[in-house]
């Protein structure tokens, strides 16, 4: 039986990328919607579930893409409302590879530290989907982790709904810009940026050769680098005593979880990815605990 995977995806054109990701990842089918709105996805849930009988929906899934990931959260909640009794699929949510983007940074960097419980980790533009979802894995694990954002009430309202959505205390605090960023990571052991394309956060001398750091990692790939001294396509590469991780670095194994991830859709249909469970995979990909 056909491996379909129905992708619904907020945005006015669904993903290309998406598609191609979840091909190569051994759906034999995709079938795309985008400009998706809550509204339409009952009935779009059920046109996919109700074609096959309990026994092979397994083989039916569902992929929440979209550039916006509240939007996203959204069609999720709308899609495991639609289910009832065994009328159900696996479904994973990953608007913008925010969840998997945010897993892979997470593991990148407790690959060089080897421990994140007690390390104190500072996750730079922390507002984005992938910043808080980062700093809500980090804490998860132990870690004593600072959110940043231009103002103290935006990051006020990270560390709120880091709170709310992941059950962690995070530590907010306002980088207004990047001369800030020496004062923010004293005493920090982990860095991630995890700002927009073409930004430079953290100067070279804030971070560059600082007693105690231990990993940095950056997930804008556009020059100027988010962290100025990365390359995009570092890897585990010592930059000044601490190893670093470019974005195209993170991006390797971002693309591996995102392929076990879709594989794994289609081996149960009562499983749903979110940021989680993806880590939990990322675990199992990279036999990392």
């Amino acid at each position: 039986m056909r491996k379909l995977l129905l992708h619904l995806d907020a945005s006015p054109h669904p993903s290309a990328f998406d598609r191609i990701v979840a091909l190569d990842a051994g759906a034999d089918e995709v079938l795309s919607y985008g400009a998706v709105a809550e509204d339409a996805v009952r009935d779009l849930v059920h046109g996919a579930i109700f074609t096959r009988g309990p026994k092979d929906l397994h083989n039916t899934a569902i992929f929440i893409g979209g550039a916006d990931i509240a939007a996203g959260e959204r069609l999720l909640a709308a899609a495991k409302k639609a289910f009832f009794g065994p009328m159900r699929v696996s479904v994973m949510l990953d608007s913008n590879g925010s969840n998997t983007t945010a897993v892979a940074a997470v593991v990148k960097l407790q690959q060089a530290a080897g421990e994140l419980r007690g390390r104190r980790a500072v996750v730079v533009a922390s507002t984005g989907p992938v910043g808080m979802r980062a700093a809500g894995l980090l804490a998860r694990a132990g870690a004593d982790v600072v959110v940043t954002s231009r103002r103290q009430e935006g990051a006020d309202a990270a560390a709120g709904a880091i709170r709310q959505r992941f059950g962690q205390e995070v530590r907010p605090k306002a980088m207004a810009d990047p001369s800030g960023a020496a004062a923010v990571l004293e005493g920090a052991e982990l860095l991630l940026s995890a700002g927009g394309a073409g930004v430079c956060l953290v100067p070279r001398g804030a971070w560059m050769g600082r007693a105690g750091l231990r990993a940095v990692a950056d997930v804008n790939a556009v020059p100027p680098l988010g962290v100025e001294g990365v390359e995009a396509t570092d890897n585990g590469v010592d930059r000044g005593g601490a190893t670093a991780f470019g974005a195209l670095g993170v991006g390797g194994l971002k693309m591996k979880i995102h392929k076990a991830c879709i594989a794994r859709l289609f081996e149960r249909n009562d499983q749903v990815l979110d940021a989680e469970t993806i880590a939990e995979i990322a675990g199992a990909v990279t036999g990392a605990r």
